[in-house]
């Protein structure tokens, strides 16, 4: 069967990024460009993909820091600081080696890396065994039969998984709820409050309890009068909320699946990460076996 792993480019690129930073390595080329983000995004997918062997791959990427999101709310990640210099130059760097390596990289102008994830999930769901790899909890929504969230704990190789099954043990409610949830309790990462006052746990609570926001509002009545008047004095903030946290499946992804087929490394790629000055993926890439 068809393995197709999605990666969180972006995700995997910060986390890479200030692991080393914060130590104060930042791997510069001889023309001092730094090269930390990229050097561990790089060997942190090559060794996902010895874990999870998978056919085919795409790396997934937010396209500039404005999204239909920040249409909708001006609050929407407002208060997430700029990326340090060293970071910067990193993005392009990313995109290019993950190329030249045979990973196919996809975004599109507007929406995030979870949107483009999300409608290659919607899309594939039923060709292929699917493996998203992410830091965001977020992206638990997608989860069906057929997908599995591996999310990032510590170093290359750990990872939390989630499957249907173990979502629904955990959560008490189906996948794709896991955004009403995030309606009622916001998101202070992303910027946006939900209902204040409710917090996850109440939140989890009342749609477990009512099923979804709709099942909440039409049971207004049996909640508590404090509870209540939260949720009627912010209702529009609920609405917003549900559409900031939920993740858009629809996106046109012209591709078709086999044009993410990966291929073995080759001496090609190797003399190519030489030339470039990306040592570190080379010996990595040899202790996984894969050069």
């Amino acid at each position: 069967m068809k393995h197709l792993l999605l990666v969180d480019g972006m995700a995997l690129l910060f986390r890479s990024f200030f692991a080393s930073a914060a130590m104060n390595q930042y791997i510069r080329l001889e023309d001092g460009t730094p090269t930390n983000g990229v050097q561990g995004f790089v060997r942190h997918v090559m060794t996902a993909e010895t874990i999870f062997q998978p056919t085919h791959i795409a790396i997934c990427w937010d396209m500039g820091a404005h999204t239909f999101r920040n249409e909708l709310y001006d609050g929407y990640k407002a208060n997430r600081p700029a990326p340090p210099e060293e970071m910067k130059p990193q993005f392009d760097l990313a995109k290019m080696i993950a190329a030249e390596l045979g990973w196919t990289n996809f975004g599109q102008i507007g929406m995030e890396a979870d949107d483009s994830i999300g409608s290659m999930v919607e899309k594939w769901k039923r060709d292929a065994k699917i493996t998203v790899i992410s830091g965001d909890r977020d992206l638990l929504q997608l989860l069906n039969a057929s997908t599995t969230i591996a999310l990032t704990k510590k170093g290359y190789t750990q990872y939390e998984l989630y499957d249907e099954a173990r979502f629904v043990e955990e959560y008490g409610i189906a996948p794709a709820r896991f955004a009403d949830v995030k309606a009622f309790m916001g998101d202070s990462s992303d910027g946006y409050p939900g209902i204040k006052g409710i917090g996850p746990k109440t939140a989890l609570q009342l749609i477990q309890t009512y099923g979804s926001i709709e099942g909440v509002l039409a049971n207004l009545d049996v909640l508590k009068p404090a509870q209540r008047t939260k949720i009627v004095d912010n209702l529009e903030m609920l609405s917003l909320s549900h559409q900031l946290a939920t993740i858009q499946c629809s996106m046109d992804i012209a591709l078709q699946l086999d044009d993410l087929a990966r291929s073995p490394y080759t001496a090609t790629h190797e003399q190519m990460l030489q030339q470039k000055g990306y040592r570190l993926i080379v010996k990595h890439a040899k202790s996984l076996g894969v050069l």
